[in-house]
């Protein structure tokens, strides 16, 4: 077993410390340890000396998800950890983490770490000390979290969509859940202090709401049970600003109403401040800091859910599967091909399937091949032909293909959605988890009736009536390349 440590920082004095403790503790070695400096400014970084390799690599001020990615692609190992900047590990921590990680079967990607938050002796916790204790409990946090690079790899990495902390680690673990590994928590004990923050800081934080709108467009509305959270707070949030602003809006013209929702705004937020000054140290300075806090996060939280949404509109989740029509689209059309000699694929087709299979994505065949049917090719002239796509683009997770003519009514015939269903089912997935590409009307409309998104790729034979259509109902590209990158989300 290999492993390297990947430690993103802005700078925290805490840095040095968690070096030193990693050298020292008895355990393995890394093979290396990356540390990711995403200071936007590139100021100076003093590491102490140890004795594992140490590297420091720049990721710009782009964000933890950025500067994960930039530390774990550095990287050669087969196992890469990532820790807080700011964390502790235990006295024996290497020696449990390779505990952890030895025994482990190929189908689990992931250990996480026991996260330990400290809380104050003498005092209840302060509301940003008590936040900070709910790690302890969170699922797939980064301040201690093991994966197989090869899983890293299958999804992409971290999505570097979000820029702040806290939302990326639930994302990638969802991605990994979902090509098909699983995830453990590990023995070994990782120390998150409970550090106070400035005033405003519960203020600050409610940008959070940005990412949340995120992960709802990705995952729907259930995204907050598959990361193990309970209900948020943000449709009181909304009811109390709702009430503010017609207090404010009704006063000039009916005085009753203004009055009511004056009454239901003060009962919102008197009810936010006692839940949230009820389980502190109550003293006056936190006292304080609540009321203020209470009555300007309902409208922050709202504005950020609110810039979020608009800017999750053009992101949605990317697909497990891309199921291609297979003439015009990954071969060149001559119709009802009997020759296997004559199977030609589009330019670059080879290289896209390829990045596909790489990236965890998986690929199947949707096609419609009548010539059977009226006899002009031989099922086992039609068996040697896709035999030939194999051999020259390599294998596709599912093929499905329609040997019936228009009249005979079958119910897998593109534009009907049988065949887009039982590719979905072969491969366990859902159709809305499926995008079709391909170069007619008939392929958007067996998509969209499946419930599965499509991208349409015109040819010389696409009609232009399909092609407006195909622009208002799915998408549209200039070529394989594009449609894949729109199908998978992935931007330039």
């Amino acid at each position: 077993m290999s492993y390297a440590v990947v430690i993103p920082t802005v700078g925290r004095p805490e840095l040095a410390g968690l070096l030193t403790g990693l050298d020292t503790t008895p355990g393995p070695a890394p093979d290396e340890v990356v540390v990711v400096d995403d200071r936007p400014a590139g100021e100076p970084l003093e590491l102490p000396e140890t004795g594992f390799p140490l590297r420091l690599l720049r990721s710009g001020g782009r964000g933890p998800a950025a500067a994960r990615n930039t530390g774990w692609r550095a990287t050669g190992a087969d196992w890469v950890v990532f820790l807080d900047d700011d964390v502790c590990t235990g006295p024996d921590w290497r020696r449990r983490l390779a505990a952890d990680l030895r025994e482990l079967p190929a189908r689990v990607a992931g250990s996480q770490g026991r996260i330990v938050v400290p809380l104050p002796d003498g005092r209840r916790p302060a509301d940003d000390e008590r936040g900070t204790a709910g790690l302890a409990g969170a699922r797939w946090i980064t301040a201690d979290m093991a994966y197989r690079r090869e899983a890293l790899e299958a999804v992409g990495g971290f999505d570097e969509r979000f820029p702040r902390a806290y939302r990326e680690d639930a994302d990638i673990a969802l991605r990994i859940l979902d090509a098909g590994y699983a995830l453990e928590r590990g023995d070994r004990v990782t120390v998150h202090p409970a550090r106070r923050a400035g005033f405003l800081a519960s203020l600050r934080a409610q940008r959070g709401n940005a990412d949340n709108a995120l992960l709802r467009r990705l995952y729907g509305r259930g995204w907050r049970r598959l990361i193990g959270e309970g209900p948020g707070r943000l449709g009181r949030h909304a009811l109390a600003t709702a009430a503010a602003v017609t207090a404010v809006a009704a006063l000039p013209w009916s005085r009753k109403v203004a009055a009511v929702a004056a009454g239901l705004w003060t009962g919102l937020t008197a009810e936010f401040a006692v839940r949230r000054i009820a389980p502190g140290p109550r003293t006056p300075d936190e006292i304080a800091r609540m009321l203020l806090t209470s009555v300007l996060i309902p409208p922050a939280a709202c504005y950020h859910r609110l810039r979020g949404e608009i800017a999750a509109r053009g992101h949605r989740r990317p697909p497990k599967a891309v199921l291609f029509d297979r003439d015009d689209t990954l071969i060149t059309d001559r119709p009802y091909l009997a020759d296997a000699d004559g199977v030609d694929p589009v330019p670059g087709a080879a290289e896209i399937l390829r990045r596909l299979r790489e990236s965890g994505v998986r690929v199947g065949v949707v096609s419609n091949q009548s010539g059977v049917a009226r006899g002009l090719i031989s099922p086992a002239q039609l068996a040697d032909v896709n035999a030939r796509v194999e051999q020259l683009l390599g294998p596709f997770d599912t093929w499905q293909v329609c040997v019936h003519g228009a009249d005979d009514g079958c119910r897998c015939r593109k534009p009907r959605p049988g065949m887009v269903r039982a590719a979905a089912r072969e491969l366990g997935i859902s159709p809305r988890d499926c995008v079709v590409i391909g170069d007619t009307g008939a392929d958007v409309a067996a998509a969209l009736a499946a419930g599965a998104g499509a991208v349409l790729v015109p040819t010389v034979r696409t009609l232009p009536a399909e092609v407006d259509w195909a622009r208002r109902a799915a998408a549209v590209a200039g070529d394989l390349a594009t449609a894949v990158r729109l199908a998978t989300g992935v931007r330039r």
